[in-house]
């Protein structure tokens, strides 16, 4: 029996498909999510269904696996079953993996105020929240309020909150810079909190700086040792200081699935299970808890990130173990390799941590996405995500060139396309005079010319014999009085589009 279908629990089932076992997978979701990309939902770069994939489609090829949709109340380690909302299912060796929820520190009222990310609704509650943020600012004529309405306060300095809030800057900045009319949303506030001295507080004390750098130039204001002490409908309370805002974003604390309390076993500050080393229950051999549900420390005297590969690894482990079990032999320990971990900061820019091995900027950018559509799990999933940030990285860059040369070249156009010989000849008069220069604003034209030397032969006394001249003709052409009219020069009908 596996109860969650996130990382732990999806790989926990894969591995016990290659055994003669009967597996029951058990999930009050019907998909897999795959959370590190969940903030792009939220910022509406990606869609749902980019990042989201049916258990049962995952799983269609494992003939012993079956998928059931029904919430887990309460494990009943005694009677060895499940209770669920309907009813109740028994088990010989029980793998859990339900995860991690939203922790407000006591302040449970604060989560109709400031929603966290963990699940799809939570994102698309974010992206409710801030798109309609941006259309009443438009529509509002009170400058106090328009400008409560543009500022985002983000809770929270971990990779969830910085990867949320460089989101939020760059959708100011980039996407919706050009889309209304009475606002201008580049001017909008994004604002990160952090408790601690630094963002990024896991990764290296140099990355954390660069992070926080490359927040601050893209237009997000970070600020460290700020503790939030009261949030209300309309601000936020940092001890003394009040940050008006109507748009609140936690990503400051997790705390475990409740299922945890109904073991009744020591649990540590976060709710979460403390395990042996094999990844058992202490004094339940045949109950494993994997992910954010349990807490390993076994390796290196202090719990293990709450992070995706942690859980694919003990997930893969407590297959094993758990198949061991029920055949009679003996466990192994879980030994965690560390493959670094990662947070991006915005297109092209990122940091990345990987043993030694310290990456920031473009090559850390290129690192996240790599491995990150490595990890998604079909294959639409990887084509569709890599198509739409590749649309979007190109656009960005194009709008970032288009804007450079227009500063650089002080034109009021940076988008405007080149100018071709067929649309220069199409364009009036007056333009394509002012596209030439002064230079051939100054040229002589054919009527100038005609009568420049019609100037002349007066000057120097024309033959009278032969008739005075004219300049009277059609086009600015010359001939004699009373010379016939198609003696007289023209213009091309070209020459006379141009006039």
């Amino acid at each position: 029996m596996i109860v969650g279908g996130g990382f732990g629990g999806l790989y926990a089932a894969r591995r016990l498909a290659r055994h003669p076992v009967r597996v029951t997978v058990v999930d009050r979701r019907n998909h897999h999510l795959f959370q590190p990309l969940l903030y792009q939902v939220a910022t509406a770069g990606l869609s749902p269904a980019d990042i989201a994939s049916p258990l049962r489609s995952i799983l269609r090829d494992a003939r012993n696996v079956a998928v059931l949709l029904a919430e887990a109340e309460r494990v009943d380690l005694t009677g060895r079953r499940i209770l669920l909302e309907d009813g109740e299912l028994a088990y010989d060796a029980l793998i859990l993996a339900t995860g991690a929820s939203h922790s407000y520190f006591g302040h449970d009222d604060w989560e109709l105020l400031a929603p966290g990310l963990k699940t799809l609704e939570d994102a698309l509650e974010i992206r409710r929240r801030v798109l309609l943020a941006y259309e009443a600012a438009e529509r509002c004529v009170d400058g106090a309020e328009r400008r409560a309405l543009l500022t985002f306060v983000v809770i929270g300095g971990g990779p969830t909150g910085v990867e949320l809030s460089g989101a939020l800057a760059e959708i100011a900045r980039q996407s919706m810079a050009r889309d209304f009319r009475v606002i201008d949303p580049s001017q909008a506030r994004i604002v990160l909190l952090e408790g601690g001295p630094r963002v990024l507080p896991a990764f290296a004390e140099a990355l954390s700086a660069k992070a926080a750098a490359a927040l601050s130039r893209s237009g997000v204001e970070v600020r460290t040792g700020a503790t939030v002490t009261n949030i209300t409908s309309d601000a936020v309370w940092v001890g003394g200081d009040q940050i008006r805002c109507r748009t609140v974003l936690w990503a400051a604390g997790v705390e475990a699935s409740p299922l945890a309390r109904s073991l009744g076993v020591p649990l540590d500050r976060a709710g979460r299970v403390p395990v042996e080393p094999d990844l058992s229950v202490p004094g339940h051999p045949d109950v494993f808890v994997i992910g954010d549900l349990g807490t390993f420390i076994h390796q290196t005297g202090a719990p293990l990130p709450g992070v995706a590969p942690v859980a694919m690894q003990q997930g893969r482990l407590a297959a094993d173990n758990a198949w061991r079990r029920v055949s009679g032999t003996p466990t192994r320990p879980f030994h965690y390799r560390d493959k670094g971990q990662m947070a991006t900061i915005g297109r092209a820019a990122a940091v990345a941590q990987i043993g030694p091995l310290r990456l920031s900027g473009g090559i850390a950018w290129l690192a996240w996405l790599f491995v990150h559509i490595l990890y998604l799990i079909e294959f639409r999933n990887r084509f569709v995500v890599l198509v739409n940030w590749a649309w979007a990285y190109r656009h960005l860059q194009a709008r970032r060139t288009a804007h450079h040369a227009a500063m650089a070249s002080r034109t009021p156009h940076p988008r405007r396309r080149p100018l071709t010989r067929t649309r220069f000849n199409r364009l009036p008069r007056r333009r394509r005079m002012a596209e030439k220069g002064p230079a051939a604003r100054r040229r002589p034209t054919a009527a100038r010319e005609a009568y420049s030397l019609y100037v002349e032969r007066a000057a120097e006394g024309a033959n009278e014999a032969d008739g005075p001249l004219s300049a009277s003709c059609r086009g600015g052409g010359l001939r004699r009085v009373g010379a016939p009219s198609g003696s007289c020069p023209s213009w091309s009908s070209g020459n006379r589009r141009r006039r």
